[in-house]
């Protein structure tokens, strides 16, 4: 098991949480945690970042890191 710090932002903080440590399976990918979160279904996800740098949803995280989700934004 590893720990990931996992951080959501805006609209995926409803109903869930700001800032969360968890454990998880060695070997697992961002796409795996967002799926677990439901994040995605409401809103699409807009911009993902490992350890404060932008990552794609395949990136298999590490002990220690820390995960950041942020919901698509509209506007003009």
């Amino acid at each position: 098991m590893i720990k990931i710090t996992v951080k959501l932002f805006a609209q995926y903080r409803e109903g869930r949480f700001k800032v969360e440590q968890r454990e998880y399976q060695d070997g697992i990918s961002a796409q795996e945690i967002i799926d677990e979160l439901g994040v995605a279904q409401a809103l699409p996800l807009g911009v993902l970042m490992v350890n404060s740098r932008h990552e794609k949803e395949t990136y298999i995280l590490k002990e220690g890191d820390i995960i950041a989700l942020f919901p698509k934004v509209g506007g003009g």
